[in-house]
C-alpha cells in the first residue's frame, strides 16, 4: 500500500527531522520527502498505515499535511 501526502515543508533539514520523528513512530514504513514536487510530497510505502497518525503527528512539529487522492 502506497499513501501520498501534501505538505509545506521546504528545506531539506526539515524533511530530515521528519523523517526521523517518522520512522521512529513507524518502523515497518518506507517514508521518504519528494521536495521538488509542488505539492512537497511525503510518500510512504507498507502494511498497516495509519494516514491520520501520520497527519496528526507531522502537523504536531508545525507543518501542514494532507492525505492526497
Amino acid at each position: 500500500m502506497v499513501e501520498i501526502f501534501k505538505t509545506n515543508v521546504q528545506k531539506k533539514t526539515q524533511g530530515k527531522m521528519l523523517l526521523r520523528i517518522l520512522h521512529e513512530a513507524f518502523p515497518s514504513l518506507k517514508i521518504n520527502f519528494d521536495l521538488s514536487d509542488v505539492d512537497k510530497v511525503l510518500r510512504v510505502e507498507g502494511e498497516n498505515i495509519t494516514a491520520s497518525r501520520i497527519v496528526i503527528l507531522v502537523k504536531e512539529h508545525g507543518f501542514k499535511c494532507e492525505l492526497l487522492d
